[in-house]
């Protein structure tokens, strides 16, 4: 990914909220990555998977989606177990873990406060995953983890909310035969609620590589 590319700025900050945010945490935590969190995965890859936002502990600090903190616990073991990555654990932006056949990114690149990006950040912000949308081969398969997720690949997509209402384990047909998966998203306070349990959420992977196989 080149900087300044269409598909991620690393020194953007067109959010001035989320900019001075992420100064300010820089302060607190002068270690983290507390910049714009890259997508994982090489370009062009069958699956990709659109979480919400950076966490702040998690990949804020690491630099990496879903990486150091509770999000990425059922994520990556989920993804593993499925044949989508190398390994059931993430730990660092350069440990060996490795995709297969998989992007993940997030519709908000910059950590929100509160973990609750503003609608204009996500519009913002929608640029870089017009271009990611774009490069999920035809008949790929696209995951959003949570309402948020997947509004923001309605919007890359051209489609209206009304169109691909948000349900956990709801389909939609996407342009160039791919197809949209809807999850609730793999956070602490879903799966320890268990409005999300590894049953639900292994059942939407297990789909993702049916229709790739298919």
């Amino acid at each position: 990914m080149r900087e300044g590319s269409a598909n991620f700025d690393p020194g953007c900050r067109r959010c001035a909220r989320l900019a001075a945010f992420l100064d300010e945490v820089h302060g607190r935590h002068p270690r983290y990555h507390c910049r714009p969190v890259p997508p994982f995965g090489a370009g062009r890859q069958r699956l990709l998977v659109v979480g919400l936002a950076p966490g702040l502990h998690g990949a804020n600090r690491t630099g990496r989606p879903f990486t150091g903190d509770h999000a990425g616990i059922l994520l990556y073991r989920t993804l593993h177990a499925h044949g989508f990555a190398s390994l059931p654990v993430s730990v660092a932006a350069d440990d060996a873990l490795e995709l297969r056949d998989c992007r993940i990114t997030n519709a908000v690149k910059c950590l929100p406060p509160a973990n609750k990006p503003l609608p204009a950040e996500v519009r913002e912000c929608n640029r870089y995953l017009v271009a990611e949308v774009a490069a999920v081969p035809a008949g790929g398969v696209i995951v959003a983890l949570g309402a948020i997720a997947h509004a923001a690949v309605l919007r890359a997509t051209g489609l209206k909310p009304a169109e691909a209402p948000f349900a956990h384990g709801a389909s939609h047909a996407l342009p160039q035969s791919r197809v949209l998966l809807d999850s609730y998203h793999c956070s602490r306070y879903n799966t320890q609620t268990r409005r999300l349990t590894t049953a639900m959420f292994d059942g939407i992977f297990a789909r993702a590589r049916r229709l790739l196989t298919s």
